[in-house]
């Protein structure tokens, strides 16, 4: 359940499909490297810096973080444990981040897709019963096969093969199905008999600040500021500390353990 994205570098095209966030290369001053770090990243070849690639590196995680916020809150809504995602989120986006850094040379950053773990949390577990173990079994063997696609040089040519209209109408259909999901999770919307979905009650705390927290984000991209969801979220989350009866339990603690959800994939049942 990985997602990626590339730093806009030119015309270099996006991977259709599986977006996220990345770091751009864009130069800034001089195009200047030395020592280990131009040995290895090849920075003057790229025409860019030291500096640069550390603000595209910030900018990128700001950008990203909030992915270590929604990703486990979506898949407790599964039944896992959501301490365990959370450090296992943090985790693995680290890894694959650094593996495309350190071993590809290329400006991707990864991390958990926001699209197939609603799927996984709300149809496969949800709706279709299958334990969240379970699907976690499904989800290692759909790894495999896209393993086995991409060493196959397969992958570029499905691709290829889907039309652009149909790649643009997931995208937006994922996006439909992520807002009517976060929509039902602050109360905007409710489920109806007669209609399916109606208005919630709009004159709540959760409804009144995730529209505040919405229109903060959306200003603040529009403004082009970095980090922007990460803003919105943090913002939200402290007035919910005044106006939502959120609980304060301490900035530091100890990363909880991973084991409940470590190795638990019940691939049989897949």
């Amino acid at each position: 359940m990985s997602t990626l994205e590339q730093a806009p570098k030119g015309a270099e095209p996006r991977i259709p499909g599986h977006v996220e966030s990345a770091r751009p290369r864009a130069a800034v001053g001089s195009a200047s490297g030395s020592g280990l770090l131009e040995r290895m990243f090849k920075l003057s070849a790229h025409n860019t810096t030291v500096r640069t690639e550390v603000i595209a590196g910030l900018t990128t995680f700001l950008t990203m973080a909030y992915i270590i916020f929604v990703n486990p809150s979506i898949l407790g809504d599964a039944g896992m444990p959501k301490g365990a995602v959370y450090v296992a989120t943090c985790l693995i986006a680290a890894l694959g981040t650094l593996i495309m850094g350190l071993y590809a040379n290329y400006p991707i950053a990864m991390a958990p897709g926001m699209g197939l773990n609603a799927y996984f949390a709300y149809v496969v577990v949800g709706q279709m019963g299958f334990t969240w173990q379970a699907a976690l079994g499904a989800v290692f063997v759909s790894g495999c096969l896209f393993l086995l696609v991409t060493l196959f040089k397969l992958r570029e040519l499905i691709i290829r093969g889907i039309p652009h209209s149909i790649r643009v109408a997931i995208t937006v259909g994922i996006g439909l199905f992520l807002a009517i999901i976060a929509l039902k999770s602050a109360g905007i919307v409710a489920p109806s008999k007669a209609t399916y979905v109606t208005l919630g009650d709009l004159h709540t705390p959760e409804v009144v600040l995730a529209t505040l927290g919405f229109f903060l984000i959306v200003v603040l991209d529009r403004l082009k500021v970095p980090g922007a969801i990460l803003i919105g979220i943090v913002a939200v989350t402290v007035l919910s500390f005044f106006f939502a009866g959120n609980v304060f339990h301490g900035v530091f603690a100890p990363p909880p353990s991973i084991a409940p959800t470590f190795l638990q994939l019940d691939i049989k049942a897949a």
